[in-house]
């Protein structure tokens, strides 16, 4: 008698997928909502969109206030200029923005990407334009499954050309960084503007067209690094966007004056208005996830429902994966005072720096053909270039002079008249009787002092040199 084989019962305990909303072809249908975050959001974009389209046409001492002039290499911020030599300001300034990142993101997560991030300010104004002329998130989603008409090409047009024209002023403002915008402008409107500021304006056109308008949250959830690598400054004490599912849980619709611990059900009622108004698509019930950027709009939306359904408010919200689980969030720890300290520091060394640029620049050439020559009077001549910069934005007189032995004789100019911004070279001779020198090389010092300034305030460089002879 063959015996039969155990079996076993398996039961499928893989959680039900739920489908997170409704996309064609796609595309994400974000619905609109109001409240407190998203009211911050709008009010921080606007604010900040409005320093980047005003700053071109600022204007500081009769010039452009902000200008990044590559060509000339001169970077003109109000009344700084800075040179090559001082752009080791800008590469700390470029530091200091990086640990302020990991030090916002390792305290409150990835709320760059939410409130301040261009893609997204530029995104959620695009989704603006659309409202107005296609209406809410199901009417344009009706819309589009609608055949062509009248209707549909009107608004689609209409889209279409506002979202062009914002993005040809933002890539005419981005460019006028760095083209003078009265030039730019001019040049544009004549049809007389060179050829590559024209092609960088209408390619920046076209970038802020393509990602804003149909790549949105593609770049964020994709393309955008960030969204990778913040996993790496994240811990159990950062503040996130969170679904307190001990809450919420079980989820599901009731009517509004029921009792839900009699039913069974957590406060969630599975209303999905927090997955409708996420601009990436996402159920924050399922977790923390990459694709999240922390603008808030569920929490709004969740507190909306709570607040119709007579529930607390804060079912979403902003919080620790410490405090879903009832645990104490340490504010203070070692990776987040790391990140700030060395942010400090970057920063103060960034503003020490700035505030001791030298408003000249001294350099000293010596003549490379010869070392040194003999004058007819037999007096031994070296000759030198000095090459003054003026780095202020108003015109500078400069004296000058040397250090080193009385003896010498200075032969040329001794004051010397920089335009703003300009660079100036000249040339000049030092000789001396060879009887009165100690050794065959001195060492000399150059200084430039503005005129109309004392020794002592500083306003002077200086740089060092030699002078040669054959000794006696």
């Amino acid at each position: 008698m063959s015996q039969q084989p155990l079996r076993i019962d398996i039961k499928n305990i893989t959680p039900e997928k739920r489908p997170v909303r409704p996309i064609d072809q796609g595309h994400v249908y974000v619905r609109a909502q109001q409240g407190r975050w998203q009211r911050l959001r709008k009010q921080l974009g606007w604010f900040f969109m409005a320093l980047f389209l005003v700053g071109p046409w600022l204007s500081w001492q009769g010039r452009q206030a902000i200008l990044l002039d590559v060509v000339q290499q001169r970077f003109h911020v109000f009344g700084t200029t800075l040179w090559p030599q001082d752009l080791t300001l800008l590469a700390l300034l470029f530091a200091v923005a990086a640990f302020a990142l990991f030090f916002m993101t390792a305290f409150l997560g990835r709320v760059w990407c939410g409130y301040l991030c261009p893609q997204t300010v530029w995104t959620f104004l695009f989704i603006w334009f659309e409202e107005k002329f296609e209406g809410s998130a199901n009417k344009r989603r009706q819309l589009d499954k609608s055949p062509w008409g009248f209707n549909k090409l009107w608004r689609k047009t209409g889209k279409h050309l506002a979202w062009l024209l914002v993005s040809l002023y933002t890539g005419f403002t981005f460019i006028a960084y760095f083209v003078p915008v009265t030039e730019l402008g001019l040049g544009m409107l004549s049809f007389s503007a060179g050829f590559w500021p024209v092609f960088w304006v209408l390619f920046f056109a076209l970038c802020t067209y393509l990602n804003a308008g149909w790549m949105r949250t593609v770049m964020c959830t994709h393309m955008c690094p960030y969204s990778r690598f913040q996993s790496a400054m994240f811990d159990q004490n950062t503040f996130i966007v969170g679904y307190d599912a001990q809450r919420g849980e079980s989820r599901g619709p009731r009517p509004r004056k029921a009792d839900p611990k009699a039913q069974g059900l957590g406060d969630c009622i599975d209303c999905n208005l927090c997955v409708q108004v996420c601009p990436t698509g996402i159920d924050i019930r399922d977790g923390l996830q990459y694709e999240c950027i922390n603008c808030g709009a569920c929490i709004d939306a969740c507190d909306q429902t709570m607040g119709n359904m007579g529930y607390e408010k804060g079912l979403i919200s902003y919080t620790s994966e410490q405090a879903l689980q009832h645990r104490q969030t340490r504010t203070a720890r070692p990776k987040l005072i790391g990140y700030g300290a060395v942010m400090v520091v970057m920063l103060v060394a960034l503003v020490y720096m700035a505030a001791n640029i030298m408003p000249v620049g001294l350099d000293v050439l010596r003549d490379r053909n010869q070392l040194y020559r003999e004058t007819g009077e037999g007096l031994v001549e070296n000759t030198y270039t000095l090459k003054l910069s003026n780095k202020t934005q108003t015109e500078q007189s400069y004296l000058l002079r040397v250090q080193g032995p009385d003896e010498l004789t200075w032969i040329g100019a001794t004051e010397i008249t920089v335009p703003a911004g300009e660079v100036q070279h000249l040339p000049i001779s030092l000789s001396v009787d060879p009887y009165e020198l100690d050794s065959p090389v001195m060492e000399l010092t150059f200084v430039a002092t503005v005129r109309g300034a004392t020794r002592e305030d500083g306003i002077q460089v200086s740089s060092r040199s030699k002078f040669f002879s054959s000794g006696r």
